[in-house]
């Protein structure tokens, strides 16, 4: 038997790995709520840069899903998306190529309010479980292939917290060996649970806070991992292995809804919200295993309620209140405003911003601060509440989710 030579052992073994790598590239997952990073940022090429007339073709659509303004997670071939059905809290695997639902879970009761009922959340795919949290609280581990609970239990009653006015809105964060949520309780708001058991491994004993309904991002700031999020009343930093408070910023906080996601870049981190309030800059700084925050600049110019904002090549687009508003990211310098397709939310893929209003308009725009540049723009269906779900865009295709409706949409160039 002849032995194959070290050189073309070398050879098969490149040969294998960059197969593996072409194929991990034909799916380009959005695992959980803004997407890889919670950047809203995608890494795509090969999209179109223009739309035609009445938008992107419409690869399928369904009307099956239940209320709700979660968006989705798309990992390989399944799309995961909470719902309120039959009373219950719910989330669902569907199938990516025509949206039929494969398995659905409840994992509750749900709730409504005067802005409509379900839940509020996009769940978290981490390998082969999913992380969900419903706007009752619920808090759970499923297997992502059938949907088999692993653990559950509620946040509010554990941690003593209590429902906000208009319900959990947070997404779950998963980090190495632990998922962060913010009950908003006593000694504990925000929690460290062991993603494998549930188990609490540490509450953030100097933060009280109620929650807001933003969801945590995680950074490392000169070598300390850190948590950040919008309470209900500050911008704060938490040690990610402690919990101990690192700082709390009141400036870009209201006492009404403080909901938008923040934006970390360069160790600096960016708050913003709506309600008259406006947008901070802090400048991070790490020393003995701490960190101080400073802030560099306050905005008016950035008033962002619930549509999130993105980074781009240094500057942030987002809307201020209802105007579609890009500004300098280091110095606050507003570059532009235009009315765009209303207020809304966004995400960004390969040069352009995927807008979506809440009057059902989606749009598709240059992601330049030399001025406003519009790409094409179509109207979805009104399902009678605001289209509050913020559009996701997975392997070419743009994924828009109104209520009890999901399309999606083949957006890559031809």
């Amino acid at each position: 038997m002849v032995k194959p030579s070290s050189i073309l052992l070398a050879i098969i073994a490149t040969t294998l790995a960059l197969a593996a790598a072409g194929q991990a590239l034909l799916v380009s997952d959005w695992p959980q709520w803004r997407g890889p990073e919670r950047t809203a940022v995608s890494s795509e090429s090969g999209l179109m840069k223009q739309w035609p007339a009445g938008g992107p073709p419409q690869l399928w659509r369904i009307l099956n899903l239940g209320a709700g303004y979660g968006s989705v997670a798309v990992h390989q071939d399944r799309i995961y998306v909470q719902s309120l059905l039959g009373g219950q809290s719910t989330v669902a695997s569907l199938n990516r190529a025509d949206g039929k639902i494969l398995w659905s879970r409840a994992l509750g009761p749900g709730q409504d309010n005067d802005r409509g009922p379900g839940p509020r959340g996009t769940p978290t795919v981490d390998g082969d479980h999913l992380y969900v949290l419903t706007e009752n609280g619920d808090l759970a581990a499923l297997l992502a292939k059938d949907g088999a609970v692993v653990w559950r239990r509620n946040i509010l009653r554990d941690f003593g917290g209590y429902n906000i006015p208009w319900l959990i809105s947070e997404s779950p964060l998963v980090d190495g060996d632990k998922v962060i949520v913010t009950p908003g309780g006593p000694g504990a708001g925000m929690v460290a649970l062991d993603k494998m058991t549930g188990e609490t491994l540490w509450t953030s004993k100097e933060l009280s806070d109620e929650a807001g309904y933003a969801s945590v991002i995680v950074a490392d700031v000169q070598g300390v991992r850190t948590y950040m999020t919008l309470t209900a009343r500050a911008g704060v930093g938490v040690r990610a292995s402690d919990g101990k408070l690192m700082w709390s910023y009141p400036a870009a906080a209201n006492r009404t809804a403080n909901i938008t996601t923040p934006i970390f870049h360069d160790n600096k981190v960016f708050y913003t919200s709506d309600y008259g309030t406006g947008g901070g800059l802090l400048q991070l700084s790490a020393q003995n295993g701490e960190i101080k925050a400073q802030e560099i600049y306050f905005t008016r110019a950035m008033q962002n309620h619930h549509g999130g904002v993105v980074l781009v090549d240094g500057y942030l687009y987002g809307f201020n209140n209802s105007i579609l508003t890009c500004l300098e990211f280091a110095t606050g310098k507003l570059m532009w405003r235009d009315r765009s397709v209303g207020k809304g939310s966004l995400s960004y893929a390969d040069g352009n911003l995927y807008l979506l209003s809440e009057d059902n308009v989606a749009g598709l725009a240059v992601a330049t601060p030399t001025g406003y540049q519009e790409r094409g723009r179509f109207e979805i269906p009104d399902q009678g509440l605001p289209s509050w779900a913020h559009p996701v865009v997975s392997d070419g295709r743009l994924y828009i989710r109104n209520q009890r409706a999901l399309a999606s949409y083949d957006i890559r160039a031809r």
